[in-house]
């Protein structure tokens, strides 16, 4: 299940990215909400989505340091995980209120990644992605080594090259 949640949570966090220099928001319209809900196996109504987008926002903002880790709270506060002894063994399922199932999802994915250090921003200043580093060394840094790390090991080779012009 923490595989899918990261997922969920990741892919949540991401919604926002800077298209073409632009940031945009791929939850923004009703229909994409519970398309994206749909997707991630999460309940469909608008409840849920507002309470998507209200999320998203927190967390972005508290994974990035900009507010508190209590900014969340509301997000959790009346959920759990009940249990319940199926044939495989324990089985837990998530009781939530209704409109705040991913939320709370999301909220408990990113508890359990903030202790490891493994979620982040993007490194590079002009995105708005986050990663999940699940390397050995925990040294990811960028979003996407293709675009993110490329672009800003070109800058530095640039800055570099024109720094030892001046020399």
């Amino acid at each position: 299940m923490l595989e899918t949640d990261e997922r969920l949570l990741l892919d949540l966090l991401n919604t926002t990215p800077i298209v073409d220099g632009e940031p945009t928001d791929e939850l923004a319209a009703e229909d994409a909400g519970l398309r994206w809900l749909t997707d991630h196996g999460q309940p469909e109504s608008a409840g849920e989505w507002r309470t998507l987008l209200d999320v998203r926002s927190a967390l972005q903002d508290v994974i990035r340091g900009d507010a508190d880790p209590r900014a969340v709270g509301r997000f959790i506060d009346g959920v759990g995980y009940r249990a319940r002894l199926g044939d495989e063994g324990v089985e837990w399922s998530l009781d939530a209120p209704a409109g705040r199932a991913a939320a709370a999802r999301a909220v408990f994915t990113w508890d359990q990644l903030r202790h490891s250090g493994r979620l982040r921003p993007c490194a590079n200043p002009d995105c708005r992605r986050f990663l999940i580093d699940h390397s050995k060394p925990n040294t990811a840094r960028w979003c996407s080594m293709a675009v993110c790390g490329n672009r800003m090991k070109a800058r530095r080779h640039y800055r570099r090259a024109q720094q030892s012009e001046v020399d």
